[in-house]
């Protein structure tokens, strides 16, 4: 899913066609599932391209882009499949349209194995804005695994290129924030989570202001097909923001669902880095794409970003991806992407 989301935005904006093969060959259920298929359809109608092979559990696809274009675009995944993830295709796309782009997606808002819509709004979009995208995202509704219902709205206007990318350290802590949130589910869930984050957060940066926000709603006013909960921290820090967060599901406890995105952000601040284990693989094709020489100082080498560095260099083969710290998967790292 990764080489297919990263392929197709490389090739829209490069201009180049592409062929991807052996789709998500060796997962339990391969080849192009809703929410993969969802991506193709919406990249292809911002680029007015043309696509071979993009069906349901297709495992090879054929990708030829053609001029950029804003307006109005609605997708619908079908099931709980991540709006997010289609986001993340998308999203170096719109830096290079720059009339108003209004996209609606229904689906998957909070699922597993995806970026939170909260984590998107409340971690992506200001270092999306800071690379030069005006963008916003109205959240309509939440949609959770497995009945999803979810619905968002993406407005942006790109200004044609993206600003190069220099972010190796954090610097220092100034608050954290957070939003903890439940549907259909007792409002006692939501604040749990969000005491058992902010308890972690306090006493592992003690002076450091913590504010953890509560969603929920009255069972009668609950438009949501749930149940579903999860919470998102974030740390606004001198030269960054850096994010945390973790899912409700049956049988896991609400203070469990707190504290494991209050350590996964602690994580990753501890490491004193710019991004997030998250954050610093999407930012990859954008600083690369950019066109500038790009510095980017991740908290963990996961896969994702490993991936999204060979698939730059397949689109990019002149570009040089040289570590100057780490370079071993789940440790620290400091990337340096310099175009020939």
């Amino acid at each position: 899913g990764q080489i297919l989301r990263t392929s197709l935005a490389m090739a829209t904006v490069l201009g180049k066609p592409v062929r991807i093969v052996n789709i998500r060959a060796k997962r339990k259920n391969p080849g192009l599932q809703r929410q993969h298929l969802v991506s193709v359809k919406a990249v292809a109608a911002l680029a007015s391209a043309r696509v071979e092979g993009a069906q349901l559990g297709s495992k090879e696809l054929t990708y030829y882009p053609g001029q950029l274009r804003g307006g109005s675009y609605s997708f619908n995944i079908g099931t709980a499949g991540s709006i997010t993830l289609v986001f993340q295709a998308i999203m170096p796309l719109l830096f290079f349209i720059r009339d108003e782009v209004r996209i609606s997606i229904r689906g998957g808002t909070d699922v597993p194995w995806s970026p939170p819509i909260d984590y998107v709004r409340f971690v992506i979009l200001p270092q999306l804005r800071e690379l030069g995208l005006d963008v916003d995202i109205v959240l309509k509704k939440r949609g959770h695994y497995p009945r999803g219902g979810g619905e968002v709205v993406i407005i942006s206007r790109g200004r044609g290129h993206i600003e190069a990318v220099d972010k190796v350290y954090r610097g220092e802590i100034e608050y954290i924030e957070g939003l903890s949130h439940c549907v259909r589910l007792p409002r006692h869930v939501a604040e749990r989570q969000a005491r058992a984050a902010k308890e972690f957060l306090a006493r592992k940066y003690p002076g450091i202001p913590v504010h953890i926000d509560l969603e929920y709603y009255e069972p009668s006013r609950d438009p949501h097909l749930g149940p579903g909960s999860g919470i998102v921290v974030w740390a606004k820090t001198e030269y960054s923001i850096l994010g945390g967060d973790s899912l409700g599901a049956r049988g896991k406890k609400a203070e469990v669902v707190g504290e494991e995105a209050a350590r996964k952000l602690a994580e990753d601040l501890d490491t004193g880095k710019a991004f997030d284990r998250h954050l610093s693989d999407m930012i990859i094709p954008l600083a690369a794409l950019s066109g500038e020489p790009s510095t980017i100082g991740g908290s963990k080498l996961t896969m994702h970003a490993y991936t999204n560095i060979l698939v730059v260099r397949k689109f990019m083969p002149k570009i040089k991806a040289e570590f100057s710290e780490g370079g071993e998967i789940g440790r620290p790292f400091t990337l340096k992407l310099l175009p020939s």
